[in-house]
């Protein structure tokens, strides 16, 4: 809040206050002149006015309520926030920090959550046989506590982090076959992931599916703990303006001619060379592609050869993708959840996956490519 307004809440209240108190007093000291029969003499409709004292008993509640109110404002920032802090406090983070609507919160949260990694801890990882994770789990808390206050963290507090928190890998494996942690891991997935990826997992255009084996990131327990703690930010880059649109449509084309899903498509020979071409030059589609057009997970590239698509592999889409680029953004979860949390949401959605081993899928030669061709022509 700026001083200004500041200012003016506090003097209008003190105000409100002081003229309130002002008037109570007054009414207290006024002794009016009476009749004989202990009127102030007035009437109404035959009604005569007494001069009787306050019930003691408002005026303790009055009284009382004034002096509630003076403590109030030495207790808490009523008085100039920007300016006093009050006396009252409350514990955030293992610090006593000055009392305010946001740290009150925090600390309802950090004992609200006390309650759950407690009942986590003994009746989750204990029952998973998965008790090693409160080691690695504490370990890895007091490294995130170190890099929330530092505001210049060792350079290699991150990478422990990262290895910490892979070390919760084989736990995660563990709670994936508990009835329980599942239980639980299913409610937060509803609770937080479903309005993306939908309340069967199965993703939507733009959202992946998550009971497949066809994983952007990799779907070992080590990659799902990463994508949940750090999201993922992922970018195709628009080529319209440096491979133009005679560009877009003969790579769209080498695309349709290498993926698993398009046998129906009458392919342009000349097209299908040119846009091969145009992808495999150093700098272009091959670069986050590879040379096999199976993508790579370090960078989230999907693999072009399968007949998985996230936006769709129909010619029309791939172009639109080429043209205008796609842009994609996983939020991270580790400051809304915690790593408790997180441990159980991803033992659920590697559960869900599909763990089936497959056959890695070849790229077409220039053979198989061209037979696809004059097959589909004529």
């Amino acid at each position: 809040m700026t001083f200004f307004w500041s200012s003016w809440i506090t003097i209008l209240s003190i105000m409100c206050w002081a003229a309130i108190l002002g008037v109570l007093l007054m009414v207290l000291k006024y002794k009016p002149e009476l009749e004989d029969d202990g009127t102030t003499g007035h009437a109404y409709d035959g009604i005569k006015e007494y001069d009787k004292p306050l019930p003691k008993w408002w005026l303790v509640i009055f009284f009382g309520s004034i002096a509630w109110g003076v403590a109030y404002w030495v207790f808490f920032p009523g008085i100039f926030p920007s300016k006093w802090e009050g006396i009252a406090t409350v514990e955030v983070d293992g610090e006593i920090v000055p009392w305010t609507s946001k740290n009150e919160l925090y600390s309802e949260l950090e004992s609200n959550n006390k309650v759950f990694t407690d009942n986590f801890e003994k009746n989750i990882l204990a029952k998973a046989d998965a008790s090693g994770a409160t080691e690695t789990l504490a370990a890895l808390a007091e490294l995130q506590a170190t890099m929330r206050r530092s505001e210049t963290p060792p350079a290699d507090l991150q990478d422990q982090i990262d290895k910490k928190t892979a070390e919760l890998s084989p736990y995660v494996e563990k709670l994936s076959e508990n009835r329980n942690a599942l239980k639980v891991g299913s409610r937060l997935f509803l609770q937080n992931c479903a309005v993306c990826h939908g309340s069967n997992a199965k993703g939507a255009i733009g959202y992946p599916n998550l009971t497949d084996n066809d994983w952007l990131y990799g779907g070992e327990a080590s990659n799902i703990l990463t994508t949940l703690h750090k999201g993922r930010v992922g970018g195709m880059a628009a080529w319209r303006d440096q491979i133009g649109e005679d560009g877009v449509r003969a790579v769209s084309e080498y695309v349709l001619s290498i993926s698993g899903n398009q046998p129906g498509y009458e392919l342009d020979k000349a097209q299908v060379a040119q846009g091969e071409a145009i992808f495999n030059e150093p700098t272009n589609c091959v670069l986050c592609h590879g040379a096999d057009a199976k993508g790579m997970t370090s960078t989230g590239a999907p693999n072009l050869t399968d007949n998985i698509w996230l936006y769709g592999g129909d010619r029309e889409t791939i172009r639109e993708t080429l043209r205008y680029g796609r842009a994609g953004v996983m939020p991270e979860w580790e400051t809304k959840l915690g790593n408790e949390r997180i441990m159980l949401l991803a033992a659920y959605v590697y559960s869900l996956s599909d763990k089936t081993p497959q056959p890695a899928a070849k790229a077409p030669t220039a053979t198989q490519i061209a037979t696809t061709i004059e097959t589909t022509a004529n």
